[in-house]
């Protein structure tokens, strides 16, 4: 797999030391409230999720939501669509601190609609953390309370984020060959018709 790697971005040493320092950051912001509920955008923050946790000393609950915006071998976003059936989270967030928890910042899309329907459901408070947040001087990206890494905007994949469901176990985060983004879309495109 790290063969079709352009290059590592984040090696594993330095992902391991900076999601200790952000838990700690959330702690030094969160802890006083007494517990916090965790939201966890599904698949793509699973790793970062596990990990941040461990170091996390707040009684917390965790309630999961699945959300897709980069289906198959979609390189650039094709709109939010939030999978209901597949969500844990309480209609009713009355009285909870919630942290909800992405693995990228790109255009902001996945966030923001998240964001939305979690405080649609009344939290006391509602704080935003992301693993990446790309850098897109192109728009204006919505504002989040914790990062981890601000990076290029490349396609990356490992440490949880995705290629067509591939790459999430890379213990690295890396930009993927342009090569091996255009095999898997010739792959995956419809036949054209040829002109008579």
């Amino acid at each position: 797999m790290h063969a079709d790697l352009q290059r590592v971005l984040i090696d594993r040493e330095t992902l391991a030391q900076r999601v200790a320092e952000l838990a700690q950051e959330i702690s030094g912001q969160l802890g006083q409230v007494g517990e916090i509920t965790l939201v966890p955008i599904l698949t793509g923050s699973i790793i970062f999720v596990a990990d941040l946790i461990r170091h996390l000393p707040i009684q917390m609950q965790i309630h999961l939501m699945s959300v897709s915006s980069y289906p198959g071998t979609s390189t650039t976003s094709q709109g939010v669509t939030m999978n209901h059936a597949l969500s844990g989270v309480p209609d009713d967030l009355a009285g909870l601190h919630v942290l909800l928890i992405d693995d990228i910042l790109d255009s902001g899309a996945t966030i923001n609609a998240v964001r939305d329907e979690l405080q649609a459901r009344g939290p006391d408070t509602l704080h935003t953390a992301v693993l990446l947040r790309k850098e897109r001087p192109d728009l204006v990206q919505p504002d989040v309370d914790f990062v981890a890494f601000d990076i290029p905007d490349a396609f990356v994949v490992g440490y949880g984020l995705d290629f067509d469901d591939y790459y999430r176990n890379l213990p690295d985060i890396g930009v993927l060959r342009a090569d091996v983004i255009q095999r898997a879309q010739d792959r995956t495109s419809p036949p054209t018709a040829e002109a008579s």
